[in-house]
């Protein structure tokens, strides 16, 4: 989930992402762009069919569009590691805009099950948000054996 992202190729590639894993992109408005931005489209190349994203009025319709789901917000200032999470299939990974990641004020809501992090290199403030995503996507299908992969 990424919410209120500002970066059309971002979003593409994560779209692109998505379509190769299978993994579903709630995108949570406002959205710095327009989805039919040529930037948007280009990065995600010829997946935008094959993926599955969700546009969400705000993070409230994101919530009730899944009430059950365990949310793992991604922050640099969490002592949490991504790798040290056992994902569940229905989870959902929150990544905050870019570039100022998720403000205090949503790391505190009561929908976020737990804060993480994806660790670096001392003096790093943080990874590109569709790499982050990717490299946090990936560590929870290879924990659920890359279902459907082949």
């Amino acid at each position: 989930m990424f919410l209120e992202p500002r970066i059309p190729p971002n979003t593409g590639n994560a779209i692109r992402m998505v379509a190769a894993t299978g993994a579903e992109l709630h995108l949570v408005e406002p959205l710095g762009f327009d989805l039919s931005e040529p930037k948007l489209r280009r990065a995600g190349l010829d997946y935008h069919d094959l993926a599955h994203v969700r546009v969400h009025a705000d993070l409230q319709a994101a919530w009730t569009a899944m009430p059950d789901a365990r949310v793992f917000a991604f922050t640099a200032h969490a002592t949490t590691s991504f790798a040290d999470v056992a994902y569940r299939p229905g989870d959902v990974l929150l990544f905050g805009p870019e570039p100022t990641g998720l403000s205090d004020e949503i790391l505190a809501d009561p929908h976020i099950t737990e804060q993480v992090r994806i660790p670096m290199l001392p003096g790093r403030r943080s990874l590109n948000l569709s790499n982050a995503a990717a490299v946090a996507a990936y560590e929870a299908w290879r924990q659920l054996g890359y279902d459907g992969a082949i």
